[in-house]
């Protein structure tokens, strides 16, 4: 396209012709680089991974959980020693044992939020809610969350070229260190624990997922008093799942099978509030604030 425009200019000069096929040039670079490549699918090692992973450590142990007295490096030495000069499919749980052991964390009692399938809206129910601990606010999911690494079985470093996917293994070196992650989290849950769950999708209830496969089995039924499921869909649907149909149900049956007391709510109106604040355009987000404003002139009138 761009060399037959080139030429529909007979009375064009040199100059201005040889802008043209620059121009052509720097946008055909930059539809290159935005368009995906086998190169770019797959990414390697989170590039600067040591220097992350111990900045955010030291960021924990010193702001976030001054109490905390743990050796950062040492942490690092032994997660280096678990990933690297292995092949990207042959990390194991038990290999992330060691840096573990140097960790050790304990959470209070009913303040364990759960949750899949609602990522973004979980972030923000623990903002508002400062009570919940979820996973990622421990020190290891704090550590490593978002990041991608594997080694290489005939080099002692990361591999930063590529890594495979999840699906590609059972013992993927991201995958078994939050399936350890995950397991001693949930084994760790005491009280009353929250589990969200995203009613705008099959199977909202997954025994695949890592809640569903790791947490939702280690979770002991002497530790814990209940569990309050909470099924929230998108305000403008659609909405598929819910307390009393879908795969809630059988959540539901697993948890009465193993003893414990569970409680459901469908669109919890804490919930509902911090969908409205991000979407406010939907029907439900304008009953809802009405629904506040009038209970607000009850209570002050």
């Amino acid at each position: 396209m761009c060399k037959h425009e080139a030429q529909q200019g007979p009375m064009s000069s040199p100059e201005t012709s040889a802008s043209f096929v620059m121009i052509c040039v720097t946008i055909w670079f930059i539809m290159c680089l935005l368009c995906p490549s086998p190169l770019r699918a797959q990414l390697g090692t989170t590039p600067n991974i040591k220097h992350i992973v111990v900045g955010r450590c030291y960021n924990y142990v010193t702001l976030v959980n001054p109490g905390l007295r743990f050796d950062c490096e040492e942490i690092w030495r032994q997660f280096e020693a678990a990933v690297v000069r292995q092949s990207s499919c042959n990390v194991t749980v038990e290999d992330y044992h060691h840096m573990f052991y140097a960790m050790p964390q304990t959470w209070p009692c009913d303040r364990f939020l759960f949750w899949s399938k609602t990522r973004t809206l979980m972030q923000s129910y623990a903002a508002v809610l400062r009570h919940f601990w979820t996973l990622e606010d421990t020190l290891v999911g704090y550590m490593f969350n978002d990041l991608v690494w594997c080694g290489q079985d005939k080099d002692s470093g990361f591999d930063f070229s590529s890594c495979p996917k999840w699906s590609a293994c059972r013992n993927h070196p991201v995958y078994s260190l939050w399936r350890q992650a995950s397991q001693n989290f949930a084994e760790m849950a005491c009280g009353n624990i929250t589990v969200l769950l995203n009613g705008s999708i099959v199977n909202a209830f997954n025994r695949k997922s890592m809640f569903g496969s790791v947490e939702l089995d280690s979770l002991n039924p002497c530790r814990v008093d209940y569990v309050n499921i909470k099924v929230v869909t998108n305000l403008e649907g659609p909405f598929i799942e819910s307390c009393g149909e879908g795969s809630i149900l059988d959540l539901i049956q697993i948890l009465q099978s193993r003893g414990f007391r569970w409680t459901c709510t469908d669109n919890d109106q804490t919930l509902m509030i911090l969908q409205c604040i991000q979407n406010h355009k939907p029907s439900s987000c304008h009953s809802c604030a009405n629904s506040f404003s009038q209970r607000k002139s009850v209570t002050f009138s």
